[in-house]
């Protein structure tokens, strides 16, 4: 990028130099616009106008602190915009009558409420709008945390939302990232509590663990639990991937794998993206032929789980193994 230049009206340059009305404008809200190839940049007390901002196309630069714009010049629909505008707090001496936004101070309102009492009595919608707080800055996150939800159904599906879904709701990269680390962190925290001991001892936490790594899953996923001879998990590995209702399994490559991690035993897992864990005809008959496969070799199949969205199916339970 070349280096910015102050967009300030000259009559000898292109037609798109600033206005005298514009640029006067500009500098009374206090903003100050500069260009540079195709992008515009826009800094200053750009705080009372953030939504005027957003609203024009603007993205937030949080590293250098200013709006950028990419799609054409903005300075028409900014001018445009401020001249609807009411005036800001701070703008003139009545300034100290004028009310202030309901939301003012409401970020720090909500940590101090949680510092105090615990997130456990936050709502779902109070929990995403506080996680929010972290990757979108000037900006009242309660109607989007609420839009997600009314969206999207659940802080899970949320979370494992596609970028394409997200990005209806101008949800930029950064909360993108934070999403999936979120979801991840849930994973990797129920992961620990079947790791290191027999999976029996709490078959809950198992079906804990299972739910978070795959029930939120826009595709099929397999997974193996490979278990030692006391039943212990060894490791938990992605077999196969597939599609919305399908993922090919070969009973050679499962077998291959236990082999190799010299383990014992096996536990199945699969999901179900239409939400629904009823096994299928299918399921059964892929569980047949690797439990055949398997057992010729020594190595056990303790179940099979089928994990929807709001819940799961074993074949143990059903008399399927």
């Amino acid at each position: 990028m070349g280096k910015a230049r102050r967009a300030t009206p000259d009559p000898a340059t292109s037609d798109d130099a600033l206005g005298d009305d514009a640029l006067v404008a500009l500098l009374a809200a206090g903003l100050r616009l500069q260009a540079a190839d195709n992008l515009w940049r826009v800094s200053g007390n750009t705080l009372p106008h953030r939504m005027l901002l957003r609203e024009a196309g603007g993205v937030w630069n949080r590293l250098d602190q200013c709006w950028e714009f990419t799609a054409e010049d903005p300075t028409a629909k900014i001018v445009a915009a401020l001249a609807t505008q009411p005036p800001a707090a701070g703008h003139n001496s009545n300034d100290a009558e004028a009310p202030r936004p309901h939301y003012f101070g409401h970020r720090a309102r909500v940590r101090e409420r949680v510092l105090k009492s615990g997130v456990e009595a936050l709502a779902d919608y109070e929990l995403l709008e506080l996680l929010l707080f972290y990757s979108i800055e000037r900006v009242d996150t309660k109607p989007l945390a609420k839009a997600l939800l009314d969206r999207f159904g659940t802080l899970g599906d949320v979370f494992a939302a596609e970028p394409a879904q997200l990005r209806e709701f101008e949800i930029d990269q950064r909360t993108l990232v934070h999403f999936k680390a979120m979801r991840e962190v849930g994973r990797r925290l129920a992961e620990r509590k079947v790791k290191d001991m027999p999976v029996f001892t709490n078959w809950q936490q198992l079906i804990d663990y299972c739910h978070a790594a795959l029930a939120h899953e826009k595709t099929e996923q397999f997974r193996i639990l490979f278990l030692d001879r006391k039943n212990v998990l060894i490791a938990d590995e992605v077999q196969q991937r597939g599609t919305i209702d399908h993922t090919p399994v070969y009973p050679r490559e499962v077998v291959k794998r236990a082999l190799a991690l010299n383990a014992a035993a096996l536990i199945l897992v699969h999901n179900h993206p239409s939400g629904d864990p009823k096994p299928s005809r299918d399921d059964i008959e892929m569980t047949r032929e690797i439990r055949t496969a398997s057992e010729a070799l020594g190595i056990t199949i303790h179940d099979h789980l089928v994990i929807g969205r709001k819940g799961h199916a074993s074949f143990r339970s059903l008399g399927l193994l």
